[in-house]
C-alpha cells in the first residue's frame, strides 16, 4: 500500500512540474516592415494572460514568446498579433 502511496505521490509531482512549465512558440510575423513593427507586435503579445517572456526578431520576421498554457494557447497569441495589424502562424 505504501508503494502505491509513494508512487501516486511522485505521479502528481511530474504532473503538477509539467503544469507549471511554460511552453513556447515561435511565430512568423507578416507586415513588419519598420522599426516601430516590432515594439506594437511586443505589445499586443505581451499583453496577453499569461505570457512571461516575448522576443522579436525583427529581421527574421518571428517572435518567440513563453507562455502558461492555462491562461493562452497559440491560436489565441497569434490572433492578438493579427488584431494589432500583423498576421501571424505558428512556425513548425
Amino acid at each position: 500500500m505504501q508503494k502505491i502511496i509513494a508512487s501516486l505521490v511522485l505521479s502528481l509531482a511530474a504532473v503538477a512540474a509539467q503544469a507549471e512549465k511554460p511552453q513556447s512558440v515561435t511565430l512568423n510575423i507578416q507586415n513588419m516592415t519598420c522599426s516601430m513593427c516590432p515594439i506594437t507586435v511586443k505589445k499586443a503579445l505581451d499583453q496577453m494572460p499569461g505570457v512571461s517572456r516575448t522576443s522579436i526578431d525583427f529581421e527574421k520576421k518571428t517572435a518567440t514568446v513563453a507562455f502558461d498554457a492555462d491562461k493562452t494557447s497559440a491560436a489565441a497569441l497569434t490572433k492578438a498579433t493579427t488584431d494589432a495589424g500583423y498576421p501571424s502562424t505558428v512556425r513548425k
